[in-house]
């Protein structure tokens, strides 16, 4: 029986969407309708791992949960590990799932989802993919592709992740949508490891597990979350909430 953990890592520090974690959506701050997603999903305890007060108190006004992390991690994997430290340093957790805190409009579905390739002894880190369905995303760098073999129906063993428009030929492309969840064994072993060098060539860290040896599988699912990077995402999410509100 698993007993999973949601962490949610969020930073001011983005390029293309200064304070992207407090900006507005449906009167709220994206953190917050994350973590309310997150919270629907009723997979676990939320809690919101940053390095910014005004972050954590915006959680906290909310009714959430946040904790402090150091300002130098150099991913969200390494921050999530070290507030994993600090929620549960007893290790009454045995999963952790990492939720990106700039997916505003991830389904609670999405996130069940992700734990089940974990009912799998064997699979280290269980993610999630979406069949791509606009053309021009099939070669966008920007649009991960997910390649694996499939073990069961909406189930892949994944082989690789690249930004490059693959597998090759006829068939149906997948966008990984970068939300993990992870045995809490593997994913200290996972930010023990150095950066590999697919992981720095294609900018991917999911593919330092997979050149480590360690197995990731992949369910599908049928919605894919908005990743909110620039203003132009930021209207798209703000529409896209509204309209579930409205609807």
């Amino acid at each position: 029986m698993m007993k999973p953990v949601v962490l949610i890592p969020a930073r001011m520090a983005s390029t293309r969407l200064p304070g992207k974690p407090l900006a507005d959506i449906g009167g709220e701050p994206m953190i917050v309708q994350v973590w309310r997603r997150a919270t629907e999903a009723g997979v676990g305890p939320v809690v919101v791992a940053t390095d910014d007060e005004r972050v954590a108190a915006a959680v906290e006004a909310a009714g959430g949960r946040a904790v402090m992390t150091r300002a130098d991690h150099q991913s969200g994997s390494d921050r999530i590990f070290e507030a994993l430290g600090r929620v549960d340093p007893g290790g009454a957790y045995d999963v952790v799932v990492n939720v990106q805190g700039d997916l505003p409009t991830i389904e609670k579905a999405a996130v069940r989802a992700c734990l089940a390739p974990l009912d799998d002894a064997e699979v280290d880190i269980a993610t999630l993919a979406t069949p791509i369905v606009r053309a021009q995303e099939k070669d966008d760098p920007n649009v991960v592709k997910a390649v694996g073999a499939e073990i069961a129906p909406r189930r892949l063993r994944a082989l690789y992740f690249t930004r490059a428009r693959a597998p090759w030929g006829d068939g149906p492309l997948l966008h990984h949508i970068g939300l993990y969840a992870y045995r809490r064994a593997a994913l200290a072993r996972f930010v023990a490891l150095p950066p590999s060098p697919l992981e720095r060539r294609e900018r991917l860290e999911q593919l330092r597990a997979l050149e480590a040896g360690m197995r990731i599988d992949i369910a599908v699912v049928d919605t894919p979350p908005l990743g909110v990077d620039t203003p132009e995402d930021l209207e798209r999410a703000r529409a896209m909430l509204a309209t579930r509100i409205n609807g």
